[in-house]
């Protein structure tokens, strides 16, 4: 009888010293976590992400109601812009995008002022 609590003892001891185990290599690899991520290009890199994904959603928000979202329309904005590097047309692309955003929002305030009357 003796035998048998002795054996349980050592198997808990065991055990426990396991999870000491574990949780001493946590405890280094959560403060090598905090090490990496506390450097200066991991922050930057860390906002650009946030960035381009509060870009994104608003974008994939605009765009719901047409039925098509940016993953759509990415392969179609990046043959563009090639296009417009390869051609050196990038003031005349900008004047483009400036003028139908003008006119956009043209056509909007008249949907707008009609609506209200």
């Amino acid at each position: 009888m003796k035998d048998a609590h002795v054996g349980s003892h050592e198997q808990r001891k065991r055990a426990l010293l396991r999870d000491a185990e574990f949780y001493r290599a946590g405890v280094v690899h959560a403060r090598a976590q905090i090490k990496h991520d506390a450097q200066p290009q991991v922050i930057f890199h860390s906002v650009v992400d946030h960035a381009t994904w509060v870009l994104r959603a608003r974008a994939d928000a605009l765009l719901k109601p047409t039925g098509t979202s940016i993953s759509v329309l990415a392969p179609y904005a990046m043959t563009a812009l090639g296009f417009i590097r390869k051609r050196r047309l990038g003031k005349q692309a900008i004047g483009a995008a400036a003028l139908l955003g003008a006119l956009g929002w043209y056509v909007q305030r008249k949907r707008a002022q009609q609506v209200a009357y």
